[in-house]
């Protein structure tokens, strides 16, 4: 799971993650802890563009993920992540994943 990993970056834009098969169903992850700075996740939410489906989504203490599935050929969507911390603080994150369908050998 580390390659579909990414770390949130301080602006929230910018960060993708690697491009996955309209077939596939795989878990994508955001790692916030430089952004946190000694902080706790509290809540999380995926907003997930219409023609991707965001399946479950879950958190811990320093990290978010999101199960994706679908989406259509050769089209890129941005997938935004938003937290709350124990402290009370907002954060937003986008990530861009392409979808690519790999060769049927």
């Amino acid at each position: 799971m580390s390659g579909r990993r990414v770390e949130a970056r301080k602006d929230g834009r910018g960060a993708r993650w690697p491009s996955k098969d309209p077939g596939e169903r795989l878990d994508f992850a955001i790692d916030w802890t430089a952004r946190l700075e000694g902080d706790a996740i509290a809540a999380s939410t995926f907003a997930v563009p219409a023609g991707i489906v965001g399946e479950a989504s879950s958190r811990s203490a320093t990290m978010t993920t999101v199960w994706l599935s679908s989406g259509a050929d050769r089209r890129a969507y941005l997938v935004v992540n938003s937290i709350t911390t124990a402290a009370g603080r907002v954060m937003r994150q986008a990530v861009r994943i392409k979808i690519k369908a790999k060769s049927r050998a």
